[in-house]
């Protein structure tokens, strides 16, 4: 990977990381299948990190989105309040991002919208599986699949209560540029009362 055509320098960035995410996110948009897909760190009582692949799936002034079973290992570190970290990696424009703040969860409201937008397959998987559990075995699972879909068959499936959406709404972004001999650049993006300040930082 050689040198951008254009580095990442603190007079060319907009004064907004959201500006600058969504500037980046178009550029990975064009030449990536799927820029959407994010790493989710989070920790759990004991301070032990996990991270998983998720995808965003809506993101503005007020966070960045994402779904899931709030059973699940990460619904149950990433609860109301948490501290969590996403990553996005876009190795053909040799970036990343990484965003830190505070988890909320979506409204019923919002969660209901998105649940009922889902294909009807990802709807019985969802009901079906207590994701993070143990199961015995694969015809377990698909077993429990099956319950679903007779229990729902004809019928619209409602959300369950324990599935939606978790918001990150971020107090810090930092954006990182690769350049030759790892003399990357990165550029870090703090909250500075309705603002935000810019910090270059050593690579």
């Amino acid at each position: 990977m050689v040198d951008p055509p254009v580095p990442l320098l603190e007079e060319a960035v907009d004064p907004s990381p959201l500006v600058q995410f969504g500037r980046w996110f178009e550029g990975a948009a064009a030449v990536m299948e799927s820029p959407e897909a994010m790493a989710v760190a989070s920790v759990d009582e004991q301070g032990r990190p996990s991270v998983r692949m998720v995808l965003l799936k809506a993101w503005g002034e007020e966070g960045f989105t994402f779904f899931t079973n709030y059973e699940s290992r990460k619904g149950r570190e990433l609860s109301e309040g948490a501290p969590g970290a996403l990553l996005f990696y876009w190795e053909p424009l040799g970036r990343q991002v990484r965003i830190e703040g505070r988890i909320r969860e979506l409204d019923a409201a919002e969660s209901d919208a998105y649940f009922a937008s889902r294909p009807r397959g990802s709807q019985v998987g969802a009901r079906a599986s207590r994701q993070s559990e143990p199961i015995a075995s694969r015809s377990d699972l698909e077993e429990r699949v099956a319950v679903v879909e007779a229990g729902f068959d004809g019928r619209e499936i409602p959300r369950p209560d324990n599935w939606g959406g978790l918001t990150l709404e971020p107090d810090s972004f930092e954006f990182w540029q690769h350049r030759n001999d790892r003399l990357h650049d990165r550029l870090a993006y703090s909250r500075s009362g309705a603002s935000w300040g810019i910090t270059r930082l050593q690579p």
